[in-house]
């Protein structure tokens, strides 16, 4: 899933003129220990457990959350059944597994997962505290 992830930085570029620049501190791994869990409505849980029954898998099977590029606004999430990975974020909503790669816990830390049924149809919803701007149909969003 996180293949082909391409996350464009646009920093400032600094040119320095003299000789005796500093050096620009490394890059710092993010520290995804300290972030937010993912969280799911209770709704959102009934929903993962029935879907998770009608597809005929077990309990060792999560809701991946995740983001991928793409989107009419940069990123798009991602959902999906699947097993724990190395690496992987995992939190238990009373025998709901949701998974998290550390590649899209940055950007989707603290987010709620919602369903929601309307006149339009029924689906799940993102809300992310940290995204910048989203679309229009709610399932793609910028950092």
């Amino acid at each position: 899933m996180a293949d082909g992830l391409n996350i464009e930085h646009h920093g400032h570029g600094h040119e320095h003129e003299h000789e005796h620049a500093e050096q620009q501190a490394p890059v710092q791994p993010i520290d995804t220990a300290s972030l937010p869990d993912v969280k799911l409505t209770p709704t959102a849980i009934e929903m993962v457990r029935k879907m998770r029954a009608k597809e005929g898998l077990g309990a060792d099977h999560g809701m991946r959350i995740g983001v991928v590029g793409g989107g009419c606004s940069g990123f798009q999430y991602s959902l999906n059944f699947d097993t724990q990975k190395e690496g992987d974020r995992v939190t238990d909503f009373g025998g709901v597994l949701v998974l998290v790669d550390e590649i899209s816990l940055p950007y989707i830390a603290g987010t709620t997962l919602d369903y929601v049924e309307g006149l339009h149809g029924a689906g799940f919803r993102f809300d992310n505290p940290r995204a910048s701007r989203t679309c229009g149909c709610g399932s793609s969003f910028s950092a």
